[in-house]
């Protein structure tokens, strides 16, 4: 029996491909996107785990200052302890690397101890050339570059930065860290180069065989200024910190896929529709509801595994030609420079392929059901053939709708908003489950106004009468219309918050800081900078820092921003969240951002003790406002340069935010900046940029970063408009007769044409309103609900309307001149043929 019916559903498919084919391809892009993004995701975090590994070493513990530097004389102290086997010093730094041909390149500058080092970080351990000297290891002009670093500098002389000054060094050899560009050189050597005497960025420690980490942590009694951590901990920091990014960055990959599933629900309804009359047959021929809902079933596993197997197939394709061309970066901005290879996941692959059939199960439920709800005796008499839907399925829109708006209430899990997603998926599922009752509500007042007119009137009184027809064939469409207004307004919301952040954060005309400054490693001489102010034309010289917190060690760090914090006339410059709150006297006022509140609790009103550990100062910090910060989703933390200063009794200068006079031109002003630079030997180390050119950059930044997500739109509209076709081919084809018919009442071929096309203007109008309707209310929970929850950070929401016009009418184009298309055939046939079928 099973075999017969096998081959039934095969042939079905089989002869149908175009209907089955808009499914499978459906579920082919969905499973293929995702997992594209899941393998470029993991071996960008791959490559990045290893290289961190190579460079880091295996030490057993990591001993690092939770701000600024670490001091120098614990290194001493550590490696006396009888428990401790090695202890090997390390210094980091950012800057820039100029080779005899004048080109410059950002790397990656690593102090080490070479009588050390090899112990615990042999990828570290420097390889001189045949040509150099063992005693260079120690040679304060001697470096050694990695494999990146050579390839983009060569083998010549080079030129390090060290702030607004070059240093000549010579290449030594080699050292066989991978990763991005790195250069090594002796720890005496580099911090003479930084004017870090007595600073190191860690300590690497091995422990003695059977030795306790806990029990030697507790003899050497550290301060709460120093952390000890795992050496693994800042892949950790970076997968956590990235996160976010990719788990959206996945479901927006799935909405091809969950709008695969409402494309197989809406061609296997049809299908359902269209083969009452068999079904009943095999109903009087003993086939049982049971077996025919195993039937339907059947067919949409096996689209779900065709499509399946051919998005594993693609994903992977797609994953390593996007891996070659664009890195192991989709734009998030945390794995810029990583070129990783692709490394195939099998369990992802069977974990999305899974996904693909479960889609594919889910859209053919409801079919089956339809089919296993079949009275035989009734369909073969031409009584079963309704399919309006039931009272129960109609009352299930609203509970839908109250149980999405209770799970957008909820609290994310593990950062991650999983019930917000859920609460997108019910809103869709709602809204289309209420589509039919929708559609006839809007046709029932629609109808008297076209009585007068012929067409207009066939196409709505059949529009009226099959609204469940045009809300299965049309539901692809809603869904993925949806998901793309509801993706445009979350992505112009965003986008215009950001503007209209960088408006408050950039408050001076004018914007210096030394080239490559990272991490708060580079700063402008304090002669420079009084040369900066006394420049003509320049009012105002704002000094400007930014250093690494780090206040959790399971957390990134956090990012102090140190300026001036009130503008001439008297307000905060901060684009504040709330209101401001006033401190006890005494106390020492600090404004966090909002990823603050959420990763530590950071409220206002609230003492920040974690401030005051990691800072080492026993000042009461006391949390004065919340301010908006997209660039620093791990959390910052804003503080006046005054009380940093006094409290501290470092004066060191990052960037400048220059004031200009009136009248003053700001060429003239640049050019005074280049000319001081110049003086002082610092050609190519210096940064000079407008605010507006700051904004652009960022701009530029944010619309890379959402690229991905207009594709993934398109996509989805694509699918939908696919499936749009499929429906509307299958309706016509079914429809042959009645157009014959109509050709006998005299209407010509034209107007057939028009009247196919009036029907779908009228359905994916009504599916395009139905769209919009949804695509706002699931807006509203990505914007106040998915993004404070995935990246702790608020937007206003704002409703870009004519481009939301536009991708509306672009549907209804698309969908009308689809079913236009779709009708050519039927009509082109031979009337009297058509109707001779009926007789």
């Amino acid at each position: 029996m099973w075999a017969l019916l096998s081959t039934y559903s095969w042939q079905e498919l089989r002869h149908h491909p175009w209907r089955s084919g808009a499914a499978v391809v459906a579920v082919m892009l969905g499973v293929a996107l995702a997992l594209a993004v899941q393998l470029i995701n993991a071996s960008a975090l791959a490559e990045f785990g290893s290289a961190v590994s190579a460079v880091n070493g295996q030490p057993d513990l990591e001993l690092r200052a939770r701000r600024g530097a670490l001091d120098e004389r614990w290194l001493d102290r550590v490696a006396a302890h009888p428990q401790v086997r090695v202890a090997s010093p390390v210094l980091e730094w950012q800057a820039q690397a100029a080779n005899a041909q004048g080109q410059q390149l950002g790397v990656r500058l690593v102090g080490v101890d070479a009588l050390s080092v090899g112990a615990l970080a042999p990828a570290l351990m420097p390889r001189n050339a045949d040509t150099a000297d063992r005693l260079d290891l120690f040679a304060p002009d001697a470096v050694w570059l990695n494999p990146a670093a050579a390839q983009a500098l060569g083998a010549g002389p080079l030129r390090l930065q060290s702030g607004l000054r070059w240093q000549a060094v010579r290449v030594a050899g080699h050292v066989a860290a991978p990763g991005g560009p790195l250069v090594v050189m002796d720890i005496a050597a580099l911090q003479d180069l930084s004017e870090r005497l007595g600073e190191l960025s860690r300590i690497d420690v091995r422990l003695a065989p059977g030795a306790q980490a806990e029990r030697v942590l507790a003899d050497l009694a550290l301060p709460e200024t120093v952390l000890a951590q795992r050496p693994e901990a800042a892949g950790e920091r970076v997968s956590q910190l990235s996160r976010a990014y990719r788990v959206n960055l996945t479901v927006l990959a799935l909405v091809a896929l969950f709008t695969g599933a409402f494309l197989v629900f809406s061609v296997l309804s049809l299908s359902v529709a269209r083969r009452q009359p068999q079904f009943a047959l095999l109903g009087v021929l003993g086939l049982a509801a049971r077996e025919r809902l195993r039937l339907v079933l059947a067919e949409s596993a096996a689209l779900g595994l065709i499509g399946s197997a051919l998005g594993v197939a693609l994903g992977t394709g797609l994953a390593a030609l996007a891996l070659k061309l664009l890195g192991g970066d989709l734009g998030g901005g945390y794995f810029v420079g990583v070129a990783p290879p692709l490394r195939w996941s099998t369990s992802a692959a069977v974990l999305y392929g899974a996904l693909g059939v479960a889609a594919a199960l889910a859209g053919g439920w409801w079919p089956a059901r339809a089919a296993a709800g079949l009275a035989p005796a009734q369909a073969l008499k031409g009584l079963g053939t309704s399919q309006a839907p039931s009272a129960r399925r109609q009352a299930l829109a609203p509970v839908l709708m109250a149980l999405a708006l209770l799970l957008a209430l909820a609290p994310p899990v593990a950062d991650i908003p999983l019930a917000a997603y859920a609460s997108v998926a019910l809103l869709l599922v709602g809204g289309i489950v209420a589509l039919p009752v929708a559609m006839g509500w809007v046709l029932d007042r629609l109808a008297p106004r076209v009585q007068q007119r012929v067409l207009p009137l066939l196409a709505v009184e059949r529009s009226r009468r099959q609204r469940h027809t045009a809300a299965v064939a049309t539901s692809g469409v809603v869904a993925s219309l949806a998901l793309s207004v509801a993706l445009t307004v979350m992505v112009a919301s965003f986008r215009e918050s950001v503007t209209q952040w960088l408006d408050a954060v950039l408050p001076a005309p004018l914007y210096v800081r030394s080239t490559g400054n990272t991490q708060d490693n580079q700063h402008l001489p304090p002669a420079f900078v009084d040369a900066v102010r006394a420049l003509p034309g320049v009012a105002q010289a704002d000094a400007l820092r930014a250093l690494p917190l780090q206040l959790d060690a399971a957390r990134a760090p956090v990012t102090l921003l140190v300026r001036p914090l009130r503008a001439d006339n008297g307000n905060l410059a901060l684009p504040l969240v709330g209101p401001l709150v006033a401190v006890p006297d005494g106390a020492v006022p600090v404004y966090v951002s909002e990823a603050m509140v959420d990763l530590y609790g950071a409220k206002p009103g609230q003492s920040l003790p974690t401030l005051a550990q990691a800072w080492g100062h026993a000042a009461n910090f006391v949390v004065a406002g919340v301010w908006r910060d997209y660039a620093r989703q791990q959390g910052s933390i804003a503080m006046d340069r005054a009380d940093f200063v006094r409290l501290s009794g470092d004066t060191r200068v990052s960037d400048l935010a220059l004031h200009l006079r009136p009248g003053t031109d700001e060429d003239t002003v640049r050019g005074a900046l280049q000319s001081l630079a110049n003086q002082q030997g610092a050609q190519g180390l210096l940064e000079i940029a407008s605010a507006g050119e700051i904004r652009a950059i960022s701009l530029r930044i944010f619309d890379r970063s959402f690229a991905v997500t207009v594709w993934l739109q398109a996509v989805a509209i694509g699918i939908g408009l696919f499936g749009v076709a499929a429906s509307f081919s299958a309706q016509v084809l079914a429809r042959q007769r009645e157009f014959g018919l109509l050709a006998h009442l005299g209407l010509t071929r034209a107007q057939v044409l028009r009247l196919v096309a009036l029907e779908g203007l009228a359905w994916t109008t009504l599916g395009a309103l139905a769209g919009l309707a949804l695509g706002l209310a699931v807006s509203v929970v990505l914007v106040h609900v998915v993004n404070p929850q995935s990246f702790h950070w608020t937007m206003d929401l704002v409703l870009p309307w004519t481009r939301l016009a536009a991708l509306c009418a672009a549907v209804v184009l698309a969908g009308t001149a689809t079913a236009w298309l779709s009708g050519r055939a039927a009509a082109s046939r031979d009337a009297v043929q058509a109707v001779k079928q009926d007789w």
